[in-house]
Formats: structure tokens, C-alpha cells, sequence
């Protein structure tokens, strides 16, 4: 059973950054793919990023691309998520999610497909 454990969160105005960080433990973190993804109220939970085992394999969706930023530290078990330039639709509670991948390097996006997650942090972008 792996633990994962978000920090960063927090209150913004528009166009500021932040960083947000996921420690994972209790799995070998090499061998899962990490995701972000966000919910905001009325919405579905929908995956903003994506990375897999290789940190070559990575997948941002159309409305954080170019302003967010996904990356892990395999020897530090965390994964980061960037964001830059945020928006007031920015504003969710953001997971972090693990899927254990010991065969694939590729990301995934699909909540059904992960297997651990955290209790998630919230993001709030005043404009």
C-alpha cells in the first residue's frame, strides 16, 4: 500500500506561481507512473499532468500546457508539479495519484487506471 502525501497549496492571485509536491511512500517509486490531477466543485476530477516511469514520457492537458510543469526525483520519492501564470480556473483541490507501472514507461491519464492517491490540496487563484 503505498501513501501519498501533498503539500503546497494555497491562496494566489492571478498570474503568480506555485509549487505543489507529492511524497509517495510504501512502493518502490521507480516503479510507478505519477499523475496530477484537479476537481473543482461541480466538476469532474480530470488529470492536468502526467509522467511516467521514463521522465521523457509526460502529458499535460490543453489548459495547463505551457504554464505547468511536471517532474519527479525517483531518489527523493516526490513528484512536483509547477504551475506558472495560474488563472482563476485554476482554482481546484489538486491529487496526486500513483500507478504501479513495473513493465511501462508511459504516462497515464485516466483516473480508473491509478492505484493510490492522496488526500489532495487546495489551490485558490484570486483574480
Amino acid at each position: 500500500q503505498a501513501q501519498l502525501v501533498e503539500s503546497g497549496g494555497g491562496l494566489v492571485q492571478a498570474g503568480d506561481s506555485l509549487r505543489l509536491s507529492c511524497s509517495v511512500s510504501g512502493r518502490t517509486f521507480s516503479t510507478l507512473a505519477m499523475g496530477w490531477f484537479r476537481q473543482a466543485p461541480g466538476k469532474e476530477r480530470e488529470c492536468v499532468a502526467s509522467i511516467g516511469r521514463i521522465v521523457d514520457a509526460t502529458y499535460y492537458s490543453n489548459s495547463v500546457k505551457g504554464r505547468f510543469t511536471i517532474s519527479r526525483d525517483n531518489a527523493k520519492s516526490t513528484v512536483d508539479l509547477l504551475m506558472n501564470n495560474l488563472r482563476p480556473e485554476d482554482t481546484a483541490v489538486y491529487y496526486c495519484a500513483a500507478k504501479s507501472a513495473p513493465h511501462s514507461g508511459g504516462y497515464f491519464i485516466s483516473t480508473l487506471l491509478y492505484d493510490y492517491w492522496g488526500q489532495g490540496t487546495q489551490v485558490t487563484v484570486s483574480s
